[in-house]
């Protein structure tokens, strides 16, 4: 027996009349509602009974009542009230007409070039408004993107979104959805208005390709993907994409932060850059029937897909209006809505209650499949009749491969036999995988570790110096290329630093002539720079100084200045006869070939 919600049919503060239930989340319940005080009907979210007393996750609905409390802007969805009664917390919102994003692309498929601008503007729009009052969304998906009748976009569920005036008190703690996550996100870093920027990028691809730029077997393998920001280029899933286009959503999702628009304005400006450059092409489409651009109509969209709510406000004419038609109900129309209110009773009750009383189904204990061999559980013939298995997988290095590790529900639970069989998940053990090692020689170090971590494995980068290698290139990986290793096991991997720089120790060439010094020295593997030619006490044609000290360490092919004596100084006997022509020939710089002064 289904159980009935505890608060369809409850009055919140007085005025507001929970109907029934039009979406959930993994933070709250959102219901329609009616608004006596108004007469309108709203939509009401309702933080979930599970995490209302965990601090965080209210932290994060209180967050929400407070980004939205400040925003206005016709591509967000509005928000009327806002309260906080001791027994449930909740929020009182617009409740739109409409499909989500998803539902859209989902019965569309690949979105027209100009219908996937039009919703893209509207969305840069409403983020660019948001970021000027300090909130960041973190959660731009198309799963919180309203599309209404009219082609207009409404951003909806701020349930994570990020005050920028607010302390963070959780650091390293990633929220949000994992194909639409910034890379800087991912890793826990600090986050600012360019998260959302990316997140619409992401959006933006998915709306002009019909898939996602990345997928992978688990939320990690995505993440690293975004961190590594190598995806298939939209033009090659989808020609008809304009190049200029293509660019604005290649920028908007680049992993670099820094190399991103750095605001929602740089990239609305540039959007409608190229609205105004292409609106030839736009003419005869005016930008709010951008829904039935593509082809589909408002039948094929929106009466075959269930929409969110319904819209309607009931003025005091149509309020009063709506009294009198009732009181004009003839006596046998009121026959007949007695008696279909007694059947809708009858089966109400039926359904909910006296099934269960006379109805002879069984209930029976869940087994314990824990331990249990996997193949034989599913195709056992007497268990196929009593439940309907459905398989995930786990890696269990401690557990033997096809052994049932785990089961939902547990074991013991009664449960009602039902003709199309009992819901049961079964967790499997899949062993030790084994998984070959690709082959990432000569391939760049980030395009290696993506390739290696994509097969499975941690990644270890060693440097070494190599004068055959490339810098930044990998040399080897150890194990080896094609060798089999344990999933998750980590792979050593040698990547190149580039050629090595070879050192020799500097000779002492002090004492040996200029010519032999010089052959010292290039047999070293120095380079001789230049002699200078200075008296001293040495004897002529003698090095007495070098410009690096002997038996110091340094670089092969280093320049190296040497000093050559030529001799003590000469003293003239008559030196204070011929001061004055000394004197005037040293005024002139007359040299020698020595480079002294004479």
């Amino acid at each position: 027996m289904e159980k009935k919600d505890k608060y369809i049919g409850q009055l919140l503060d007085g005025r507001y009349e929970i109907l029934e239930i039009i979406g959930s989340g993994g933070m709250a319940v959102v219901y329609r509602a009616l608004c006596h005080r108004l007469n309108r009907y709203v939509a009401v979210k309702i933080l979930r009974e599970d995490l209302a007393q965990d601090e965080e996750f209210l932290s994060y609905f209180q967050t929400e009542s407070q980004a939205v409390a400040q925003l206005s802007h016709p591509n967000i969805v509005s928000v009327y009230d806002v309260s906080r009664p001791p027994s449930v917390e909740y929020i009182v919102m617009e409740l739109v007409e409409g499909v989500t994003l998803k539902q859209y692309m989902k019965s569309k498929g690949v979105l027209s070039w100009q219908e996937a601008l039009h919703f893209s503007i509207q969305i840069a729009k409403a983020l660019s408004h948001a970021h000027e009052k300090g909130v960041i969304h973190r959660d731009i998906k198309p799963q919180n993107i309203m599309i209404l009748r009219d082609g207009t976009v409404k951003v909806a569920d701020f349930g994570i979104a990020h005050l920028e005036s607010a302390h963070e008190t959780a650091e390293g703690h990633t929220l949000g959805s994992v194909h639409y996550m910034a890379p800087e996100l991912a890793r826990g870093s600090k986050v600012d208005a360019r998260c959302d920027v990316y997140s619409l990028g992401i959006v933006m691809y998915e709306m002009l390709t019909g898939r996602r730029p990345y997928e992978g077997e688990n939320a990690e393998n995505v993440a690293l993907q975004h961190i590594s920001g190598i995806c298939t280029p939209p033009h090659e899933l989808n020609a008809d994409i304009p190049s200029e286009l293509e660019a604005i959503v290649l920028r908007a999702m680049a992993a670099d932060p820094e190399e991103r628009y750095q605001s929602a304005d740089a990239l609305l400006a540039d959007l409608e850059a190229f609205r105004n450059a292409h609106a030839v092409l736009l003419a005869g489409a005016a930008p709010e029937s951008a829904v039935r651009e593509g082809g589909l109509s408002e039948e094929d969209v929106f009466t075959k897909l269930k929409p969110i709510g319904a819209v309607g406000e009931l003025s005091k004419e149509n309020y009063s209006r709506r009294r009198r038609r009732a009181r004009k109900v003839s006596t046998l129309a009121g026959f007949f809505c007695v008696l279909i209110f007694a059947v809708a009773v009858f089966v109400f009750l039926w359904n909910f209650w006296l099934r269960d009383i006379f109805s002879t189904a069984e209930r029976v204990d869940l087994p314990d499949f824990v331990g249990e061999n996997c193949e034989s559980v599913v195709n056992d013939a007497s268990l196929k009749k009593l439940y309907h298995f459905t398989v995930v997988y786990s890696i269990d290095p401690d557990t033997e491969a096809g052994i049932i590790v785990g089961q939902d529900p547990e074991a013991g639970r009664s449960l009602m036999k039902v003709s199309e069989g009992i819901d049961v998940k079964l967790t499997v053990s899949t062993g030790v995988m084994m998984t070959k090692v690709p082959d990432v020689a000569n391939k760049d170090h980030r395009e290696a570790t993506l390739e290696l971590q994509n097969a499975g494995f941690l990644v270890d980068e060693i440097i070494e110096p190599s004068d055959t290698v490339t810098a930044d290139y990998v040399i080897s990986t150890n194990p080896a290329a094609g060798d089999e290793l344990p999933a998750g096991s980590t792979v050593y991997m040698t990547v190149s630093g580039g050629p090595s720089v070879k050192t020799v120790r500097m000779p002492n060439v002090v004492g040996f002539t200029e010519s032999a010094a010089r052959s010292k020295l290039e047999n070293a593997g120095l380079i001789w720079g230049e002699s200078s030619y200075v008296t001293s006490d040495y004897t002529a044609g003698t090095v007495f100084k070098q410009s690096i000290d002997a038996g110091t360490e340094v670089n092969e092919f280093t320049k190296v200045y040497i000093w050559v004596s030529t001799g003590p100084e000469q003293k003239d006997k008559d030196k204070d006869e011929d001061q004055e022509p000394a004197a005037q020939q040293q005024s002139l710089g007359m040299t020698d070939w020595t480079g002294a002064v004479a």
